[in-house]
């Protein structure tokens, strides 16, 4: 456990050091003078002397590298910088921000398991029934829709029309609802088919064989062993499209005017301000290696062959020595 620790915080700072500095260049090369944003005025009502000035004040006329290593050293001593437009510390605005995403990324995830897994499992213990293509279908109009405009045919249909949910802000659970099931659609449709394939697999295995050889109830096999032998690869696969569900968090956080740390990240990035937009990019870079990493662990609990390798190659370790 500790050797995994180890090798996975080298490879999340390798990946921190990676992202910020690209995403550092790319932010400070785009189009566009956030001296203009800072002191909110056009470029025709305030003269070149005092833009100079300004920029000569937030170090914006240093080479690039010398910026990158003064914000970096920053970082090192858990200081994100203050807000150019608002002037708060960046953290602060950031954790102001991160409990409403968390709320609609656990509700959208919420949504998506409701729907993928009776829809996976239903599909693939009736294969080829109507049932199946049924899912199926389902799952390739879930694909197939963007989720922004899935978004605004339920603000339009639930929102406007039957006045059953706010159409925008954050003033409890029921402003929760329309954006969690805007995303947890969108992103289910990937894993109702990922699932069947993966039970179909599970299902034509030896060890389901003997197991009905042995007695065993049809709903004990499947929950207890083909499901959860299907589950590694839907972990995977979610480990990796963690990007596009943050990037779908977003989208529907503008859409919705919830106010998130992905709608935070839009304004910043429309006002040129750069301690809020690298702070962000520094905090879901973590936020990933804590997902990845709790992926990595729990192949050890729903895989059994990798612990039995993993035990084997330590006793042949302990035998050499």
């Amino acid at each position: 456990m500790l050797r995994i620790f180890t090798r996975k915080f080298l490879e999340v700072a390798i990946f921190m050091l990676l992202i910020t500095f690209v995403s550092f260049l790319v932010v400070r090369i785009a189009p566009g003078d956030p001296v203009l944003s800072i002191l909110n005025v056009d470029e025709l009502s305030v003269s070149q002397d005092q833009l100079e000035a300004v920029r000569e004040e937030m170090g914006f006329n240093k080479p690039l590298l010398v910026q990158y290593g003064s914000w970096l050293l920053n970082f090192l001593q858990l200081d994100f910088g203050e807000s150019y437009t608002t002037g708060q510390p960046v953290l602060e605005m950031i954790a102001m921000g991160l409990p409403a995403t968390l709320e609609l990324t656990l509700g959208s995830l919420l949504v998506m398991l409701c729907i993928a897994i009776p829809l996976g499992s239903l599909s693939a213990l009736y294969r080829n029934s109507w049932i199946d293509h049924l899912s199926r279908t389902l799952s390739i109009l879930g694909a197939a829709i963007p989720s922004f405009w899935l978004g605004l045919i339920f603000i339009d249909l639930f929102a406007v029309k039957f006045s059953w949910f706010p159409t925008m802000g954050r003033d409890g659970f029921a402003s929760l609802i329309l954006p969690s099931l805007t995303l947890g659609i969108a992103i289910s449709s990937v894993y109702v088919r990922l699932l069947r394939s993966s039970l179909l697999d599970s299902l034509s295995q030896e060890f389901i064989r003997s197991a009905r050889a042995r007695g065993l109830s049809e709903s004990r096999i499947f929950f207890l062993h083909a499901f959860r032998h299907s589950l590694p690869p839907v972990i995977t696969v979610f480990g990796v499209s963690l990007g596009s569900l943050i990037g779908g968090v977003v989208v529907v956080e503008v859409l919705f005017a919830y106010p998130g740390i992905g709608k935070l990240v839009v304004d910043s990035i429309r006002q040129r301000d750069y301690p809020v937009i690298q702070g962000y990019i520094l905090i879901m870079a973590i936020f990933v290696f804590i997902v990845n990493t709790c992926v990595d662990l729990s192949y050890r609990y729903l895989n059994p062959e990798l612990r039995l390798k993993e035990k084997s190659c330590g006793n042949m370790s302990s035998t050499k020595i």
